[in-house]
């Protein structure tokens, strides 16, 4: 029997499929089921018009059988077969891809029928694994069955011999362990099974193999005192996938509770999901879709380890377990997978070759995504209000990202504390609330709604019978400035000057007591030094006798969020004292320098220590503060 040479190729190439174009050894397994797959297809497709197949659509299946005496898997299907001069074209021309021609030649595209391979190359991957290949097979049609056996790119041989009927088996004779590489994990049962639940659970036909299992051996009776629980095995054939995956039932056929198992057991939660989106979608690209939105974040999301994706199939088989060009950032939380027939893969069907498909879905699912979690915020707001508490922060950084592009997409998902409700509100329920006499959008930042409310800055606009929004997170100011205004009403902070109206008549008498106030104010800043930029008198006080804001764009929350992040302060926000004239400690305080300039300088420090305090700043020295206070009680 002389040996044969690959027609087209060579050792370099051959090298070069099974050492670089798979990046991992197990993908030779997805390979080999899903080209028995395409067999069983080609002959499911000839029965059609051909009475004398003899086999319908349920008798087909895949064998996997590891024999570990033998160091073999073998990979068995009843498929359409191959004929000798088949095997040589198929298996000894290297990227011949017998389904590929096989899918040219049919008369037309038939939606039953989903020839997988593509490329011709996959079969070689096996080589990976094995040092010795043989493909036993035997076409349709024929009596005689012929054995192709080949030990890598130095050839192969192909003989006559004998199969009981049509089908192929591709017998790997696994190479021995050495140099850390695992070989021996291809002959457990267990092992193999998990593959097949990875990369092959939604092939069309059942993948069978005979699994071992044990159980206990019923007790005599009556029970020996001495009597030990004893052990019996037994070995059965299993099917190994699901076959027909969940995305690709019609919707009414789907109940709620298997939209939600098949949530928790594909990505590994204990929770319901808070809800589904089911998509099928065909045009420009034809694409099936399950996207899951959870209830909760999980561990590691906040953390560089996190990896955001969809999973990604090709006609039910998985190339790649999270395609992250299928999410924007702003909805990276969103698990789920997307099934096409139509996505152009490399020759080792685990990369796109171009991202022309991908684009398409992905704006798709955008909108698919934004409209359902719209669905839950106005049809279902306890259960969007979950969402928020574990993503909330998450759309509004994707608002701040990519200045503002997304600002606009996400704007109606945003929640913030208001003034006057209970929980969060949106915009447009702030907005719509408006009176036409209120020219802003007011906010607040504090750590809290509750220590927001409490600013001494609020209480004049809250006076006045307008909303204000409490800004509580660190994102929420670079949020608001991102966002500009709602509709058509600028966001303005309750710190700022004109926040509210003023008559010519109250700016011109603020204009006078800055003048009569200027010495004391000179005074107050000669006190504090660098440590202010500028003592002024107060347009935003209305009780409180003193507060402290900032000159600039940096408010005291920037700054404290730039130490967070940076683990240091590269920009300071330039703190300003403001002093009430109308409150009664601002008398007290002229009077003092008038008669008592030390004890002057003391309530100076008094009331910037409390300036500070109330805007949550650190106090340089609490110690000279506390004995400060003691002694202007003695």
């Amino acid at each position: 029997m002389a040996k044969k040479q690959f027609k087209t190729e060579s050792k370099r190439l051959l090298d070069l499929m099974v050492n670089s174009i798979y990046t991992h050894k197990d993908i030779f397994l997805r390979e080999l089921i899903s080209n028995a797959s395409d067999a069983i297809d080609k002959l499911a497709y000839k029965a059609l018009t051909d009475d004398k197949v003899g086999l319908d659509r349920g008798d087909f299946r895949i064998l996997l059988v590891p024999d570990k005496a033998a160091r073999t898997l073998t990979v068995s299907d009843n498929g359409i077969g191959m004929t000798q001069e088949e095997l040589e074209q198929n298996l000894g021309t290297i990227a011949r891809s017998g389904s590929f021609q096989f899918k040219k030649e049919m008369d037309q595209p038939r939606e039953d029928v989903d020839i997988i391979g593509q490329f011709g190359v996959g079969f070689y991957s096996a080589f990976m694994v094995a040092d010795q290949v043989t493909v036993l097979s035997r076409a349709y049609g024929e009596d005689a069955a012929h054995r192709w056996t080949s030990r890598g790119a130095d050839g192969y041989t192909v003989e006559e011999a004998q199969r009981e009927g049509p089908g192929t088996d591709v017998i790997l004779h696994l190479k021995p362990q050495a140099d850390g590489e695992d070989y021996d994990c291809f002959l457990d049962p267990q092992y193999l099974a998990s593959l097949v639940k990875k990369h092959s659970d939604y092939i069309h036909y059942p993948i069978r193999m005979e699994m071992e299992h044990s159980h206990l051996k019923p007790a005599p009776d009556p029970k020996p005192e001495d009597y030990q629980p004893e052990y019996e095995t037994h070995r059965a054939w299993e099917t190994l996938n699901s076959m027909v995956p969940l995305w690709n039932r019609p919707k009414k056929d789907v109940t709620q509770e298997e939209y939600d198992q098949f949530y928790k057991e594909k990505f590994g939660d204990w929770q319901d999901p808070l809800s589904y989106t089911h998509v099928s979608a065909e045009g420009a690209v034809n694409y099936k879709a399950l996207l899951y939105i959870p209830a909760q974040a999980p561990y590691d999301y906040f953390t560089r380890d996190f990896q955001k994706g969809l999973q990604l199939y090709s006609s039910g088989v998985l190339i790649m377990d999270k395609c992250a060009d299928l999410l924007p950032e702003h909805f990276r939380f969103v698990r789920g997978v997307v099934d096409s027939p139509d996505f152009s893969l490399n020759i080792s069907r685990e990369i796109l070759q171009h991202d022309r498909q991908l684009k398409t879905i992905a704006a798709n699912l955008e909108k698919k995504i934004k409209g359902e979690l719209e669905r839950l915020l106005k049809e279902d707001r306890e259960k969007y209000l979950t969402f928020w508490r574990a993503f909330g922060p998450q759309l509004k950084y994707g608002v701040v990202s990519d200045f503002g592009q997304h600002k606009e997409l996400l704007r109606d998902l945003l929640l913030f504390w208001s003034s006057k409700e209970d929980g969060p509100v949106t915009l447009a329920e702030y907005r719509a609330r408006m009176p036409e006499s209120q020219k802003y959008v007011y906010y607040v930042r504090g750590e809290s709604r509750e220590k927001a409310a409490a600013l001494p800055q609020v209480e004049r606009v809250l006076d006045a019978g307008f909303e204000v929004l409490y800004l509580t997170e660190d994102i929420d100011e670079f949020t608001v400035q991102i966002l500009a205004q709602q509709e058509d009403r600028p966001f303005k902070s309750v710190s700022d000057p004109d926040a509210l109206p003023e008559t010519d008549a109250q700016k011109e008498e603020h204009e006078r007591k800055s003048e009569e106030s200027k010495p004391l104010l000179d005074f107050c800043k000669e006190v504090l030094g660098d440590r202010v930029k500028e003592v002024r008198l107060s347009q935003i006080l209305k009780s409180a006798p003193v507060c402290m804001t900032t000159d600039g764009p940096m408010s005291f929350e920037m700054e404290r969020y730039f130490e967070k992040v940076e683990g240091q302060a590269p920009m300071k926000a330039e703190r300003v004292l403001e002093l009430n004239p109308d409150a009664p400690v601002f008398a007290t305080l002229q009077k003092a320098r008038e008669e008592d300039e030390a004890r002057a300088r003391d309530y100076v420090e008094i009331l910037y220590a409390q300036a500070c305090l109330t805007a949550n700043l650190p106090l340089e020295d609490v110690a000279a503060y506390t004995k400060l206070v003691c002694s202007l009680m003695q």
